[in-house]
């Protein structure tokens, strides 16, 4: 069997649903599980709501009436009998989001994101099964919040292998006996008290690969509007290009630099099992695309890889003590509970720095924890830059007219972070 990965942007609008069916049409003549994210940019609409509701906006109905007649306007686009189950369905959910930002909030921004932001997986997911059946494409819808088990680490919730390959394996296998296509939610999971968690942002190919995992799939393969892994994002360069193939180590190194086609924890659970990544066109979904497998050839392509909206974090002791074992075990204890995640980092005898994604509602709680021990200062509005494979003249060209906060380079990667010059 194979596990396929579509994204927002392959399900955005009816015309993109119908072209994901012509691809499982052509592609899937075996046994395929197929992950799907919220369409569109309905994550970011989502993440609009959970913060109008969370700091009691005016905004609050406004929000959740345009993401409600962004999916209805959908449903009207495909389906051309409207009396269907699937309407009762969609309302149902609505209805839910609806009771959700009418409570008061008693909880934490992250459990309440969770709950709400992933309700974007479930209403892309229940649309395109029913209309996938309408035309014929026998599938089965399954809640991927009852196989990926996970702790109650909100917003980047750590899976429970164990139990969600008892659970996958449990209920995916014998359906696949009645059903060539199952189709889940990727992104999301579930917590031992049933409450909604998530994998972090573009957490579904992530679920696509532990889902491939546990099944022994033969392949996976992520469907992108773009021709494969390109050496540099299109947004920000021109002229990139193509890997044709890429070994497990190349692949997680470049996530875990930033690579935007595929989320950084992916590669793990592929590499365990042996089994290949490809990333191909939804567009040209016959092109052959990239790779990424067990092998020994080393990528000497040079990469580009560009963060915007960066914090550079000064860290210092107040009592002017080195930056050493017993400081910097508890500097990154606060960075864990606050699930901060390191972009760079670099210290000199009293002074850590590192760069981390401006997330304000995670780094706010890090930063009133962290100045109860150290004294803090923080650029923002900044960029990080990594060049793979890098020399000296890209280096310079890449730096032209920007100021170099800090940088660092070892045999094979440059990284710097960098503002522009006002």
């Amino acid at each position: 069997m194979q596990v396929f990965k579509f994204g927002g942007v392959s399900v955005k609008d009816a015309i993109s649903i119908k072209n994901v069916a012509n691809i499982l049409k052509n592609k899937a003549n075996e046994q395929t599980v197929v992950v799907i994210s919220a369409m569109g940019k309905m994550t970011n609409k989502l993440e609009e709501l959970v913060n109008s509701y969370f700091y009691k906006s005016s905004d609050s109905l406004l929000i959740f009436q345009e993401i409600k007649d962004y999916h209805f306007n959908i449903i009207d686009q495909l389906f051309v009998n409207k009396d269907l189950l699937i309407v009762d369905e969609i309302e149902n959910v609505f209805l839910e989001i609806l009771w959700a930002i009418e409570e008061e909030p008693s909880n934490s921004y992250s459990f309440y994101y969770d709950q709400l932001v992933s309700q974007g997986e479930i209403l892309s997911t229940k649309i395109i099964s029913a209309y996938f059946n309408e035309i014929i494409i026998s599938n089965k819808w399954i809640d991927a919040r009852g196989i990926i088990q996970t702790d109650n680490s909100y917003r980047e919730a750590n899976v429970d292998y164990l139990l969600s390959k008892e659970l996958t394996c449990n209920q995916i296998i014998p359906l696949l006996s009645n059903y060539n296509i199952i189709i889940t939610q990727g992104f999301i999971g579930g917590t031992s008290e049933n409450y909604t968690t998530t994998l972090g942002r573009e957490g579904s190919d992530y679920t696509a690969a532990l889902l491939a995992y546990f099944l022994d799939a033969k392949q996976i393969v992520i469907w992108k509007d773009v021709p494969g892994v390109l050496n540099a994002d299109p947004k920000y360069f021109k002229n990139t290009k193509k890997i044709d193939e890429l070994s497990y180590h190349d692949a997680i190194e470049l996530t875990y630099f930033g690579t935007s086609v595929i989320h950084p924890k992916t590669i793990k659970p592929l590499q365990n099992k042996n089994i290949p990544l490809f990333v191909r066109s939804f567009l040209k979904p016959d092109d052959i695309g990239t790779v990424i497998k067990n092998i020994n050839k080393r990528n000497t392509a040079t990469s580009y890889i560009f963060k915007t909206d960066q914090l550079l974090i000064s860290i210092q002791p107040k009592d002017f003590s080195f930056i050493a074992e017993e400081n910097l075990s508890l500097i990154f204890s606060m960075f864990s509970k606050n699930n901060v995640r390191v972009n760079m980092m670099q210290n000199s005898a009293i002074s850590f720095s590192v760069c981390i994604d401006n997330d304000k509602y995670k780094f706010d709680n890090l930063l009133l924890e962290l100045q109860t021990q150290f004294k803090v200062l923080y650029n923002d509005n900044v960029q990080l830059m990594t060049i793979r494979n890098y020399n000296q003249e890209t280096i310079t060209k890449l730096s032209e007219n920007k100021i170099i906060l800090i940088e660092q380079r070892s045999r094979n990667n440059y990284q710097m972070v960098i503002k522009e010059m006002e």
